[in-house]
């Protein structure tokens, strides 16, 4: 990033610099752009079906961003991990196929862009209880959530398809 007097400029995507510096070979083919107000909780969403990773980015406010891994087989199935994403500390995260992802947006509003490796495929879409009890997610929230019909709907880990 350079800044000065008159702002900044930060190059947010280098496909060469993602392979060497942090092993991310994936193409992308869509970039989603989201504005939510605070206390909106996105998620967890994945795709069981043409599975997407994701580059995540905030460009304004500020979002606790988590990803819960779901790969059965793995030896981090049903962990989580969560990371800030504001336009202030300009960081990313990158979430691999075979993980469940959301935010929680922790300013007035948020708007957060993020990079997918495949096309949006609604009817492979699932969605994992936002407060599954044996994930037990620490949102750090400061009032009852705002959810979607579908993130109300989610259902637990247990009773989710995940990946092998």
């Amino acid at each position: 990033m350079f800044a000065d007097e008159r702002g900044f400029f930060l190059e947010t995507y280098n496909q060469r610099v993602l392979a060497e510096k942090a092993g991310i070979e994936e193409s992308f083919v869509q970039d989603n752009h989201s504005r939510s107000a605070r206390n909106v909780l996105r998620g967890l969403h994945y795709q069981i079906k043409q599975a997407q990773g994701k580059l995540v980015r905030a460009i304004s406010g500020s979002v606790m961003d988590v990803c819960v891994d779901i790969r059965r087989t793995s030896p981090s199935f049903a962990r989580w991990v969560s990371v800030e994403l504001s336009a202030e500390n300009k960081r990313m995260v990158w979430i691999p196929r075979g993980f469940a992802h959301g935010f929680l947006v922790k300013t007035d509003y948020a708007e957060v862009l993020y990079k997918t490796t495949d096309y949006w495929a609604p009817a492979h879409e699932r969605t994992i209880a936002w407060n599954d009890p044996d994930l037990a997610i620490d949102w750090q929230l400061s009032g009852v959530p705002i959810l979607s019909a579908k993130d109300s709907a989610g259902v637990r880990l247990r009773d989710a398809e995940v990946f092998e």
